[in-house]
């Protein structure tokens, strides 16, 4: 595959010593990179060094091969949508989306017919006459994204673009977005702090931290077998429990699970309520008290009380059937990852 966006290197530091530093990945033509992390993290610093909004300390940004880290953000081969749209208020839909090129001395009837193009790709032809305020939140990202591909951009940036909008719009967002990417094969740079919207749209999640890369890896790589306890935690639902390593067994309290490791010390055990299961006669089983139980549409979340602490379970609706308040129920770790005092994966059991 073609590499598009280069970052090798990148550092920027700020006068308070807080920024990001030794940011390295690349995003293939075609592919729509996610980087993902909580506030702080640095994603947007490094978004806005790509766009050159940002001046790096240090570091390397090319496209399509050539170095762009020195230049304007008007002279690089990108274009960013923001969340807060940027739309010109005096301006009609129409005039927002030609701006640019009626000032590249573009043709009027190349203009009407590149703005058309652009309204029907987004779902929004025959809106050229309204203004911004005439529109809802989910059309105004809409014109910005537009306006951003009538650029015609070799790498398309966006940051944050749908955290503004309620969850059903963000969810059609999301999904109209995909479909223009793959209609146009658009190379695409995402940030965002939503762990959903990144694992639904992502060909590929760079999960940050504290100015540092975590983990780059395919979204459910980064959920099956997450890189460190910190992108366990972030992404997902994950119960932990603390343990002990001691000779070849993973000590919890009194439980006891075989662990082919010579690791000894001190460990956290992570297990998604989803590989939480009912016990049958063929596995080893812990007993469980049934705490609570929330429904969450067609699956529930049951809260379990154990010898190992308070542990989560996801189950389906036609399991609900067999699981009463307060009764005690046989259950078994299908699959657990076990990490090191400083946050590290030992090992996966299971699964």
């Amino acid at each position: 595959m073609t590499i598009k966006l280069e970052i090798e290197h990148l550092a920027k530091i700020y006068p308070t010593g807080d920024g990001v530093k030794q940011i390295d990945f690349y995003v293939n033509e075609g592919e729509l990179v996610t980087l993902l992390g909580p506030s702080g993290c640095g994603k947007t610093t490094v978004l806005r060094s790509v766009g050159g909004f940002i001046e790096p300390t240090s570091g390397t940004i090319k496209i399509n091969n050539k170095e762009v880290h020195h230049l304007p953000p008007e002279k690089r081969p990108s274009a960013m949508v923001f969340q807060s749209y940027n739309l010109w208020p005096h301006m009609t839909v129409y005039d927002n989306l030609a701006f640019s090129m009626k000032l590249k001395k573009v043709k009027k009837k190349v203009i009407q017919e590149k703005v058309t193009e652009v309204l029907k790709l987004v779902h929004l032809l025959g809106m050229e006459k309204k203004y911004p305020s005439e529109l809802s939140g989910g059309q105004q990202q809409r014109i910005a994204l537009a306006r951003a591909l009538l650029l015609e951009p070799e790498v398309l940036l966006l940051d944050e673009p749908f955290s503004a909008l309620d969850a059903k719009l963000r969810h059609e967002l999301r999904e109209e977005l995909r479909e223009i990417q793959a209609k146009r094969n658009l190379t695409m740079l995402f940030v965002t702090h939503d762990q959903e919207e990144a694992l639904s749209i992502s060909d590929k999640i760079v999960v940050m931290n504290n100015g540092h890369i975590e983990q780059i890896a395919e979204p459910q790589d980064v959920y099956n077998t997450p890189a460190s306890l910190f992108v366990a935690q972030f992404i997902g639902r994950m119960n932990f429990v603390k343990g002990k390593a001691v000779n070849n067994t993973i000590r919890i309290g009194d439980l006891t699970f075989p662990f082919d490791d010579a690791y000894t010390g001190n460990v956290t055990i992570g297990v998604r309520p989803e590989d939480i299961q009912l016990a049958d006669n063929r596995t080893s089983s812990i007993d469980a008290l049934v705490d609570k139980s929330m429904m969450l549409g067609h699956f529930a979340e049951i809260t379990l009380q154990t010898k190992m602490g308070s542990l989560k379970m996801f189950v389906d609706r036609e399991q609900m059937k067999q699981i009463a308040l307060k009764s005690t129920i046989p259950i078994h770790l299908n699959r657990f990852l076990i990490f090191n005092e400083t946050g590290e994966v030992l090992n996966i059991i299971g699964g």
